[in-house]
């Protein structure tokens, strides 16, 4: 056993000859054991230092109800595991007095029928404490050298708290300073629950100088520190029908909160920038198991939904910087001192993904456009700032998220100065950029003006840039022979000898429509003349 509690003594096989019963303090006979001193003294309380369970006979103590409350009092202060009295001598019962006293203070109280040797007790009890710090000890060495391994490999966080929480068998929580919870691991299936108004219960809890109980749930909390200074802590919540914290995962909980604090010295600190890429990415492929879990997790961040209109926005930078700033980075800067609520994160290696949270009444156009116009003067025009619609559920981020990369994907570099694109800004140029990659496209232009591109080619002609203007002019052809600068004769006889190179009717509408689209696609694929990005025709 890795600790003694005062229901585990009254199992032995010593104390249970005296027949004992609990007189008070039932629910708390999960109290650990740490020592067990024998005392007739009416004060025993200055020489205890809190875990003892004490034996006694009764006989000091004394007549008068206040003294006797007094003396329970002084066990009850100093944290005594619980009182022993071995009725015979001084009681043949135990005083009413003395049990309500018990009772008010909620110290256990136990009563022996029949008399057992102390010494007997004693012997039994400090061998089994011994043994139980020897396994402690050994079992703190061996938690020891696993933290070290994961420290000296450069282990993620992630890793650090799911180790805690395998070794403790309870959910473990690692927030920052501001209660958001930045990583949360359970030893078995996640529980989502656990982070149920997690900011609110959060601040119940003080945080010792070390590892200790804390707070009205009873949560085990360790400080985490960077550079000597604190930064979040390390949280384990107890089951509620399971045991209660103990030494060993106190053990546990400070070998994990220094593993941490020393990552935090030797590893990237960014641990608020992954938690954010972590949630924005579950978000993107929806990978929760409910919309239950998928809410705690968000607002354990502190992005609130309910009531709140949730734009997404991608970012393709293109993986643009300016030294150490990256656009994530100042997006987490900026964002939080223009009091906009948002989770901001990488979703691939040349993308951020940012999630706003904005009042229902209000307009997100201009929320967006200070972000995109601030992104474009900091990182340049080549920045693109794709936004989704937005949504009023949770559960409708992931399709939101994936309408926004759609546009993002169709934006290419040169388009007009705008400082945020929507759907409605995607025209036939812009579907046609997102599909550059697609053989098909290729395979279409190269069918479609193939030999006209091989003849401008082979005798330095420009044939193709007469199709764009007469196209350009939907077939007006008086108007695309001006803007060429030819006069109209000439002008047909180009027209004549496309027709011929085509095997194509330029009267008809749906060949010109077939090569508009040719042309529109030639010019996004940056071949013969063309730009690499979307031209309107």
């Amino acid at each position: 056993m890795p600790f003694l509690t005062v229901a585990d003594v009254l199992r032995l096989p010593v104390i249970a000859a005296g027949l004992p019963r609990v007189a008070a303090g039932e629910d708390q006979l999960s109290r650990t054991v740490r020592w067990v001193h024998v005392t007739e003294l009416l004060d025993p309380a200055s020489f205890l230092e809190g875990g003892e369970l004490v034996l006694t006979t009764g006989m000091p103590h004394p007549a008068d109800p206040t003294q006797l409350r007094g003396y329970v009092d002084s066990l009850a202060d100093v944290g005594v595991a619980g009182l022993v009295v071995e009725l015979g001598r001084r009681y043949q019962h135990a005083p009413q007095e003395l049990v309500t006293a018990c009772r008010e203070r909620d110290l256990p109280l136990i009563v022996l029928a029949r008399g057992v040797r102390f010494i007997e007790v004693t012997q039994t009890v400090h061998a089994l404490i011994l043994d139980a710090q020897g396994e402690l000890l050994r079992r703190a060495q061996q938690v020891r050298e696993l933290f070290t391994s994961l420290t000296l490999r450069g282990a993620d966080p992630e890793e650090f708290v799911q180790a805690a929480a395998d070794l403790t068998g309870c959910p473990v929580v690692l927030e920052n300073l501001i209660h958001h919870a930045v990583i949360c691991r359970t030893a078995g299936p996640p529980d989502g629950q656990v982070l149920e108004a997690w900011p609110r219960r959060s601040r119940t809890a003080p945080t010792p100088d070390r590892a200790a109980a804390s707070g009205p749930e009873g949560w085990l909390v360790a400080p985490v520190e960077d550079r000597g200074r604190r930064w979040g802590r390390l949280i384990m919540l107890p089951h509620a029908s399971g045991p209660p914290i103990g030494p060993e995962q106190t053990m546990i909980l400070e070998q994990a909160a220094t593993a941490l604090t020393l990552a935090r010295l030797t590893g990237r600190p960014e641990w608020d920038r992954r938690a954010h890429s972590s949630v924005l990415l579950d978000l993107l492929h929806w990978r929760y198991r409910s919309r239950t879990e998928a809410r705690l997790r968000t607002e354990a961040l502190g992005l609130p939904t309910t009531g709140h209109r949730l734009v997404p926005v991608v970012i393709d930078h293109g993986g643009t910087a300016d030294g150490d700033t990256t656009v994530t980075g100042h997006l987490a800067a900026e964002l939080p001192i223009s009091g906009v609520k948002a989770l901001v994160g990488d979703v691939s290696e040349h993308r951020t993904g940012l999630l706003l949270a904005l009042a229902r009444a209000s307009a997100w156009q201009p929320v967006v456009e200070r972000v995109g116009r601030d992104l474009r003067g900091t990182f340049g025009e080549g920045l693109v700032v794709a936004v989704g619609p937005g949504v009023t559920e949770l559960s409708q981020v992931t399709r939101s998220f994936r309408e926004a990369e759609q546009i993002a994907d169709a934006i290419g570099p040169g388009t007009l100065d705008r400082p945020f694109h929507v759907a409605s800004d995607i025209g036939l140029p812009e579907l046609l950029y997102s599909l550059r990659d697609d053989v098909r496209v290729q395979r279409y232009v190269e069918q479609q003006l193939g030999r006209l591109v091989q003849h401008d080619a082979r005798h330095g002609s420009d044939l193709l840039s007469t199709l764009r203007e007469y196209l350009v002019a939907a077939g007006n052809k008086s108007i695309a022979a001006k803007h060429v600068g030819l006069s109209r004769q000439a002008f047909y006889q180009r027209l004549r000898t496309i027709e011929r190179l085509l095997g194509n009717d330029l009267e008809s509408g749906a060949h010109r429509t077939q090569l508009h689209v040719a042309v529109a696609a030639l010019d996004v694929l940056g071949g013969a003349g063309g730009t690499a990005r979307p031209a309107s025709l």
